[in-house]
Formats: structure tokens, C-alpha cells, sequence
């Protein structure tokens, strides 16, 4: 099954490591050293369009992760996510 996160984006449920939303961790000091991180390393897709509000990270075959910005709210990725485990 494949999980929608914005935009023409889709990726495959079992490589979802987690959905965060943006406002609230983006205060904690690991997170936004996290996602530097990732941007430096070029690991972080802006599939939001606009202003992101959550994001996702996901298990990828050629990197350690990968991190998606959705313009999507948390509640609805996870919404969706749950959705599919329903329909297995």
C-alpha cells in the first residue's frame, strides 16, 4: 500500500518511519539540528508547494532516510496511514 502525502507524492506505507508536525517539534533543539542535517546531506523533499506543516520520514534504499515536507496536516497523513492498515 502506498501513503499520499501532497502534491504527486506517494510513498510505500512499509517505509514510513514517522509523521511529525513541523510547528510543534521544529521548537526542539535536536529536531531542527535533525533536519539541518538532512538538508545538508540533500535528504529533505519539499513536496509541499507551499508552507509545509508536517513532515514525514521514511526508510529509503539508498540513503539512511529520507524526509518529506507535506503540506498536509499530521492528523491527516496519519489519518490516511490508518486508513490503509484498515483495508489489509
Amino acid at each position: 500500500m502506498y501513503l499520499h502525502i501532497g502534491q504527486n507524492e506517494i510513498v510505500p506505507e512499509k517505509r514510513v518511519v514517522g509523521i511529525f508536525d513541523l510547528d510543534k517539534c521544529s521548537y526542539e533543539k535536536r529536531t531542527r539540528e535533525y533536519l539541518a542535517k538532512a538538508e545538508a546531506e540533500g535528504v529533505v523533499l519539499d513536496v509541499s508547494g507551499t508552507l509545509p506543516k508536517s513532515f514525514v520520514v521514511c526508510d529509503h534504499p539508498y540513503h539512511a532516510q529520507i524526509v518529506y515536507l507535506s503540506q498536509l496536516s499530521p492528523t491527516t497523513l496519519q489519518r490516511r496511514a490508518e486508513s490503509l492498515q484498515l483495508k489489509l
